[in-house]
């Protein structure tokens, strides 16, 4: 029937073979020759019809973990409207170590893809600085917020002047968790909530998807509850700056000088890049405690998205083996990161006349690598730190990848972490929801 059928087992093919009675009896889902991946378990899940499924076939421990998260990952949908639909359940049948390990990816992935799809007018800073507080009272965490003015008071001006024209005021949202005496983590994402460019205006079209400036704070939210989840044997700091880049009378100015909590100056040559500046506080502070590991995530430049394309996220980090780590953890799990260097001689390019240094250079080369190396300045202490430059949006969709927000290299990093970090309590003591994959 294969055969008549053009069946070709191809990694991500199926050929549903109907009983009797009509309905499907089985189905055939092509491997291929790699190692079955997420995606194309998104794929083969998608060409299902509603019903409950359980693999038959060989696959390793990890080819079935990825299996579970592709079905998860297709049953996706984001919608505000009063009448959207569910898809068809197709639920795959897995070993419970599998389950577990996709569900709790599959709900970080949603977490992320929740957050950057809600309108500006929906997730602001005070809903966003929401979030952080309600995930620390599940995990028992320590949660502090400044908002408005105590930014200037607890030594976040940067943070305060890119909000002060935002419709709500802006925030640093900081949660604490694990024991004293463990080793540091530091999260940090850039949570600018919607991106006008400020004074330096952006056009229609630039300002369109502009929602998802807050994607590297989505992601490190995720990053946050999956070490918690995992119960993983870290010092967590999570750092969020939460902020609308604004135009109103209180709107920072191309030309203004600015000071930041390291005690830099910073001359700002262009208002719309404003990221960096909120991200130099908050990394700043989250370098403080001297952690074993501070990543950040930011949708940072579009000079990243010219050299490596909507999928591919920039990896900066001066740590050869973390990137060696990092690269091959993406590649086995189909999250894949493209690692560019922090080329010290172009820091020259971000020099001022009057101040510290300058947010932008007088030129358009290298925007990825100059921003990235503006954030180095404000890294002192951490042993190792990773910067990741993201789209946090897919423009098309694919199985398990529907147009909209999106988790970029958050897999790679979360592996990386329970290397990194063993003996975590491996989430077995979690409160869970239901999943596609049970």
């Amino acid at each position: 029937m294969a055969d008549l059928c053009s069946f070709r087992g191809r990694q991500g093919d199926v050929l549903v073979i109907p009983g009797r009675s009509g309905t499907p009896a089985a189905a055939l889902a092509g491997r291929g020759k790699e190692a079955l991946d997420c995606w194309a378990a998104s794929r083969i899940a998608e060409a299902l019809p509603a019903g409950r499924y359980r693999i038959t076939g060989p696959l390793s421990p990890a080819e079935e973990e990825a299996a579970a998260l592709g079905f998860a990952l297709a049953h996706y949908r984001f919608s505000l409207a009063s009448a959207a639909e569910d898809p068809p359940l197709r639920a795959l049948l897995v070993a419970e170590p599998a389950r577990r390990a996709a569900l709790r990816e599959a709900q970080a992935i949603w977490r992320v893809r929740d957050l950057v799809n809600m309108p500006a007018n929906r997730l602001g800073p005070e809903a966003l600085a929401a979030e952080v507080s309600a995930l620390g009272r599940r995990h028992d965490a320590t949660v502090a917020v400044w908002k408005g003015d105590e930014l200037l008071e607890a030594g976040f001006p940067a943070v305060h002047a890119v909000g002060a024209a935002g419709a709500e005021p802006p925030h640093l949202v900081s949660l604490r968790w694990g024991e004293e005496g463990a080793p540091g983590l530091a999260v940090v994402g850039k949570g600018v909530c919607f991106d006008s460019g400020g004074l330096d205006l952006k056009t229609a079209q630039g300002m369109r998807l502009m929602k998802k400036d807050m994607g590297g704070a989505a992601h490190a939210l995720a990053l946050a509850a999956l070490v918690m989840a995992d119960a993983l044997p870290v010092r967590l700091h999570l750092v969020i700056p939460a902020v609308f880049n604004a135009v109103d009378a209180r709107a920072y100015r191309p030309g203004d000088v600015i000071a930041t909590r390291k005690g830099l100056t910073v001359e700002v040559g262009n208002t719309d890049a404003e990221g960096r500046l909120v991200l130099a506080d908050a990394l700043t502070f989250a370098d403080e405690d001297a952690p074993e590991l501070l990543v950040d995530f930011a949708t940072l430049t579009g000079a990243a998205r010219v050299a490596l394309g909507p999928d591919l996220p920039a990896l900066f980090t001066r740590d050869d083996a973390l990137a060696e780590a990092l690269l091959a953890a993406g590649n086995r799990l189909a999250d894949p990161l493209w690692r560019l260097p922090l080329h010290d001689p172009y820091a020259e390019d971000l020099g001022s006349e009057i101040a510290d240094l300058g947010n932008i250079a007088g030129h358009g080369f290298a925007g990825a690598i100059l921003a990235a190396l503006f954030l180095d300045r404000f890294v002192a202490r951490s042993r190792s730190h990773a910067h990741f430059d993201i789209y946090a949006w897919n423009g098309r969709a694919r199985p398990g990848r529907p147009k909209g927000g999106e988790a970029f290299a958050l897999r790679a990093v979360h592996a990386v972490l329970r290397d990194r970090f063993p003996g975590g309590a491996d989430g077995r003591n979690r409160k869970e929801g239901p999943t596609p994959a049970s």
